[in-house]
């Protein structure tokens, strides 16, 4: 019986039953993917489309001219425009990386460990959700200048290798792990290290996937690092270069801000569609607890 309603509920083929949420979800699911098309097809248009009222979301005339001309504007400035995003590919990379170890090793800890100032260490933690970045950007600073990490690769890690939100999400779901099943660990003579790599990890995945995503965006959007603790150009990301042709009003920057757009934009929206399924799954666990 539970099989047949559940069948009702999700069935694998199509039914008559299913028209109405098409109804409702396929005019939502256009009116929600406009935005991305639009951003896709202004990469491709002439200025003379760019400039069109009332405006155009698709392309009629494509032309490959704003990337042209993007390249040649960062060849100008002594730094190819590779080199900017070959270094938001680094600094995105090692920051994912670094930030998911930190993550799931104090999700662990506070989760499933008893030690003393653990409760105040995680109020820490909640109050630091409530920051915006503006708010900390010169006790930042300071902090950069004083450990030497001034202008260097660091000055980009540091102000985003730690994200509350993500650490209170996995640590949400490290929290529904059974504490008899890491006892029996324990009991098989597992460290704390297979514990986390045999049973933590495996079991938070949607979380840890989620804190991907959020941690990715933060670092691939952020232009405050290169703006403020860096001043070697070639240790500058690809969205600081996209910040300065914003800047530029000249009329023809407008195609070459398209194209620089789309570029910054696809990689966001990569992984997110990679890793839809899981951050579905954390958004409806944590919102089950």
């Amino acid at each position: 019986m539970a099989n047949f309603q559940g069948n009702r509920i999700n069935p694998s083929r199509f039914s008559k039953g299913q028209i109405k949420f098409h109804i409702i979800a396929l005019p939502l699911s256009i009116f929600m993917i406009t935005p991305i098309l639009f951003v896709i097809c202004n990469a491709f248009k002439p200025l003379g489309e760019l400039f069109r009222f009332p405006p155009r979301i698709f392309v009629y005339n494509p032309t490959l001219d704003n990337f042209k001309n993007l390249m040649e504007m960062a060849g100008n400035t002594g730094i190819p425009m590779s080199r900017y995003f070959l270094n938001s590919l680094i600094v995105t990379g090692l920051t994912v990386v670094l930030n998911l170890i930190i993550t799931i090793m104090a999700a662990y800890v506070f989760s499933k460990k008893k030690f003393k100032l653990s409760g105040a260490l995680w109020e820490i933690n909640q109050l630091a959700l409530m920051f915006v970045a503006t708010a900390v950007a010169i006790p930042r600073y300071l902090v950069i200048v004083k450990i030497g990490a001034y202008n260097t690769w660091f000055a980009h890690i540091l102000p985003l290798i730690a994200v509350p939100v993500g650490l209170f999400l996995v640590k949400q779901f490290v929290d529904g792990i059974p504490d008899a099943l890491i006892e029996a660990a324990v009991v098989d003579g597992a460290g704390d290290i297979r514990i986390l790599r045999s049973i933590i990890i495996p079991l938070a995945k949607p979380a840890l996937a989620t804190t991907v995503v959020l941690t990715f965006q933060a670092v691939w959007m952020n232009a405050e690092t290169s703006n403020n603790y860096i001043t070697n150009e070639s240790l500058r990301t690809f969205t600081y270069y996209v910040a300065a042709l914003g800047v530029n009003t000249q009329m023809s920057a407008q195609g070459m801000m398209a194209a620089a757009n789309m570029i910054w934009f696809l990689p966001n929206l990569i992984i997110f569609i990679a890793m839809q399924s899981k951050v579905m799954n954390t958004m409806a666990s944590s919102g089950i607890k």
